[in-house]
């Protein structure tokens, strides 16, 4: 028989591009939310890196939130390769309204889906260990992305000493579809969320046209 519980479980899913699948953990999210007995009441999804605060989706979920609710991840890291200012900065507005946090990688928080079978005494403990954990985990997300992102600079930095690096290459199809659309008069929006573009791309552009037309 399925447990009932006051509170409201939400899922957050996040990748970093438009090209990477946000929803790619889904299903595994619902399957452990199923075992425990537990119904995901909406899920929040969004394409952003997860080394920035600027994640409205995420914020629409604190904002929904209330005291007690949980805030289901797949790895903390969806969460966080925040620097450390950021990092406490989401942590106190998580905290402050009471938010769990449940993370598939952070097996010691999954007795939060059903605090009725662990005794107060359990339950103050496993939540201070995931407090640390959580910290923890948010560090070593933060490192893994600044390491990453320093080894694409070395590389990039020696393919341009060798003479081999190019750039990302240009998308001249798109390119012009952008350009016939901008001089159809569409908006920037339009063209950003039907042509599966970036505003620096219709800026870029939009930028060419006007220099073609002096």
């Amino acid at each position: 028989m399925t447990k009932k519980t006051a509170r409201h479980v939400f899922a957050y899913l996040r990748a970093s591009t438009k090209e990477q699948d946000a929803t790619r953990a889904r299903a595994a999210l619902e399957q452990f939310a199923d075992e425990r007995g537990v119904r995901i009441a909406a899920e929040f999804v969004e394409n952003e890196s997860g080394a920035t605060l600027k994640r409205p989706e995420l914020f629409k979920l604190i904002e929904r939130a209330k005291q007690g609710d949980v805030l289901l991840l797949e790895q903390v890291d969806r969460l966080a390769r925040l620097n450390e200012d950021d990092w406490k900065a989401l942590r106190r507005q998580i905290d402050e309204k009471g938010i769990v946090i449940v993370a598939l990688d952070l097996p010691t928080s999954h007795a939060a889906l059903n605090p009725e079978a662990t005794d107060a005494f359990t339950g103050r403990m496993l939540g201070a260990i995931n407090s640390m954990l959580l910290d923890m985990l948010a560090a070593v997300a933060r490192k893994d992305y600044e390491d990453r992102r320093r080894r694409q600079a070395e590389g990039i930095a020696k393919a341009k000493d060798d003479g081999k690096f190019k750039g990302r290459p240009i998308d001249s199809e798109k390119r012009r579809a952008i350009a016939d659309a901008l001089q159809k008069g569409l908006s920037w929006s339009w063209i950003v969320s039907n042509l599966d573009t970036s505003r620096s791309t219709v800026a870029s552009v939009s930028a060419e046209l006007k220099a073609q037309a002096t």
